[in-house]
């Protein structure tokens, strides 16, 4: 570096504003075309076509969309809370928005004889800067059904908490497993080490398949999108919001899919990895052209994930709120501790190299325990005359 620049501005700190400023960015322009994504999913699903007046194919309709809400009238009504009604579309998301800092979106670029991590922020802490952050977008939910004096967004910001406390445990639980695994917090080494071996969906799959089904409650996303539930809380939240801050609402929950997707690619999928078993992979340092592939690499499992979600939304019918509580309760939390068991031996007697095993050890545990746990009585099938679902001798 040149004598006449600060000492504090180095090659580290330059690549990480540029990092920032680019994902940031694409983070934001991903959020409008997810929404495109999620209609023509929805319309694919469903055999319908889909936008395709606004632009090629509708590749324009985001941008329509967005003049749209832009121009409406943004209506507070009288009753509700006006400082904390305006403040919370921003605090949904901006945590939202702060959460891509430690994903290591590449690996080293090497500049002269030094080399520089493609993340926006190098911090000690990792993976938890992650969960602490994503935790914090709730409060912009049940803010925004307290503050607008309406019965149907306060039950609707009540079902966000309860389902982001009861999701938060299993979540943690399963990325407890991996930091258990991997020895260490920071994202670019837990990388470093599927690069060197498996992606962590082979060796714990029953993890990430409790990871994934927790981002998708964290994200309030369907089939756990109870805190919106149009045919029971008109709009859930946001039932009094329009304009501009009601689209700070969605756009901060497409965010958090696309922060979460990075997330699961980082912790199981390899980030850039491109072979999921030990064997040739992409090398970790290079020049500006093998950066920019493992970028589009971690970017296109991202875009696969997301997919992946609008797939699960839009085949799955929502949860009654009695079942996502006993869900996460009866169901995901004990199997999280399960397998933070399973881990936990694995890794004190040096078994790291197997955790695949642990995995059918806990499918097996759990086949074997469930018939024996007490089961609840209510909310049974009612029986109906002529349904699958009566007695024999109730039919005719």
């Amino acid at each position: 570096m040149p004598t006449w620049i600060p000492a504090f501005i180095t090659p580290q700190l330059i690549t990480s504003v540029v990092v920032i400023v680019l994902v940031l960015h694409l983070a934001l322009g991903l959020a409008a075309y997810f929404i495109l994504l999620e209609r023509k999913v929805c319309a694919w699903v469903q055999d319908r076509i889909g936008p395709n007046r606004v632009g090629t194919m509708g590749m324009l309709q985001p941008i329509a969309d967005g003049l749209k809400l832009f121009f409406k009238e943004d209506f507070t009504p009288k009753s509700v809370d006006k400082g904390l009604f305006m403040i919370a579309p921003a605090l949904t998301v901006i945590p939202a928005m702060i959460g891509f800092l430690v994903i290591p979106w590449g690996g080293y670029l090497e500049i002269g004889e030094s080399s520089v991590a493609i993340m926006g922020a190098n911090i000690n802490i990792g993976v938890i800067y992650i969960v602490a952050t994503a935790s914090l977008g709730v409060y912009g939910v049940a803010l925004g059904g307290w503050a607008s004096n309406n019965k149907f967004s306060f039950l609707g910001g009540l079902r966000a908490s309860a389902q982001i406390i009861s999701y938060e445990i299993p979540m943690g639980l399963a990325l407890l497993c991996v930091v258990l695994a991997a020895g260490t917090l920071l994202p670019e080494k837990i990388v470093a080490q599927q690069l060197e071996g498996q992606w962590n969906i082979i060796h714990q799959p029953i993890v990430a398949i409790l990871f994934y089904v927790c981002l998708l409650a964290e994200s309030n996303r369907a089939p756990f999108d109870l805190a919106e539930s149009e045919q029971e809380l008109v709009g859930g939240w946001h039932t009094e919001y329009s304009s501009m801050r009601w689209a700070l609402f969605f756009m901060g929950e497409y965010i958090h899919m696309f922060v979460g997707a990075a997330f699961f690619t980082t912790l199981f999928l390899g980030g850039w990895s491109l072979n999921p078993i030990t064997g040739w992979d992409l090398p970790a340092s290079g020049g500006i052209l093998l950066i920019a592939l493992q970028f589009g690499i971690v970017l296109g499992k991202v875009v696969f994930l997301v997919f992946l979600a609008m797939m699960v939304r839009w085949t799955l019918p929502r949860f009654r709120f009695d079942q996502l509580m006993r869900l996460a309760w009866e169901g995901m939390i004990p199997t999280s501790l399960l397998l933070v068991l399973i881990v936990s031996v694995f890794v004190f007697y040096g078994w790291t190299s197997y955790l695949w095993i642990g995995s059918i050890v806990a499918i097996i545990i759990m086949a074997i325990a469930r018939p024996l746990l007490p089961t609840s009585a209510s909310n049974k099938r009612v029986e109906l005359l002529g349904s699958r679902f009566s007695a024999p001798s109730g039919r005719v």
